[in-house]
């Protein structure tokens, strides 16, 4: 009697070919899983008194996400602790901006609002609304200002003087640099000089952060890199196991048949 054929085990399956950049961008979260996650990252917040997370806690947030949303390592829906510490960033941002607006007569439509209150209400404080103060002056208008007694009015200086005088001092003032077209010209040069200094500084500041921004977007696809490899190597040992424990019971079988054999 021939041994029944081993069943075909279940060939491995094929490792995504997707790049990291394209799994960042088809980073979609569900509204239900959002909830999951504040309310995971929110327990571990408060346990470390409103302080930041590390990153055994992010993998813990992760691991309670992926435990009622993710249906296997390989899908979708699976996210890892940089994601999910990415989702809860992103939330703060948007977080700022309906408390921003909050007020008595808005109320925020926003789902998450109510949850991140909650947890950042006294981290991101209601702006005041009150109405500036106007500077007003020491005197009250309504009281009559006393004037003093009138003099004689000063004889208007003769017009051959008063054009001599003019042009004296504009003649003076020429030598000494001191005319208005001189501190112009001196204003304008020290305008110039720090728009060009600021124009300078931005230009700085946006290169550096540019770079930081590089190298943080390099971090985070050599990251993901890594847990797909380790995706891929962790069920390439899991198929490998699989097989060898087939073969293995398939010798077991065929031992315990040819003992039968040679009783019978």
């Amino acid at each position: 009697m021939e041994s029944p054929s081993p069943s075909p085990s279940p060939s491995p399956s094929r490792p995504s070919t997707q790049t990291p950049a394209a799994a960042l961008r088809e980073d979609c979260w569900s509204e239900d899983a959002t909830h999951t996650l504040i309310e995971a990252w929110g327990d571990r917040y408060l346990d470390l008194n409103r302080g930041n997370l590390r990153q055994r806690h992010w993998q813990e947030v992760a691991a309670a996400v992926n435990a009622r949303h993710a249906t296997s390592a390989s899908s979708k829906s699976f996210r890892s602790d940089i994601q999910c510490k990415n989702r809860i960033d992103t939330l703060k941002k948007k977080y700022k901006i309906e408390k921003a607006k909050a007020t008595a007569a808005y109320v925020s439509a926003w789902p998450f609002f109510a949850s991140l209150d909650s947890l950042l209400g006294s981290s991101f404080p209601k702006p005041s609304t009150a109405a500036p103060r106007r500077n007003t002056p020491p005197w009250n208008l309504s009281t009559p200002i006393p004037v003093g007694p009138r003099t004689h009015k000063r004889p208007a200086p003769s017009p051959a003087v008063d054009s001599s005088f003019r042009r004296n001092s504009t003649a003076a003032a020429a030598e000494d640099g001191d005319g208005p077209d001189s501190s112009s010209k001196e204003e304008k040069e020290v305008e110039k000089i720090g728009y060009r200094e600021l124009a300078q500084a931005i230009e700085r500041f946006g290169e550096i952060y540019e770079r930081v921004e590089g190298a943080k977007q390099k971090q985070m696809m050599e990251l993901e890199k890594q847990r797909m490899q380790f995706t891929k190597d962790l069920e390439c040992h899991r198929m490998q196991l699989l097989l060898e424990t087939q073969v293995q019971l398939q010798k077991i079988k065929r031992a315990r048949r040819q003992c039968q054999n040679g009783y019978s």
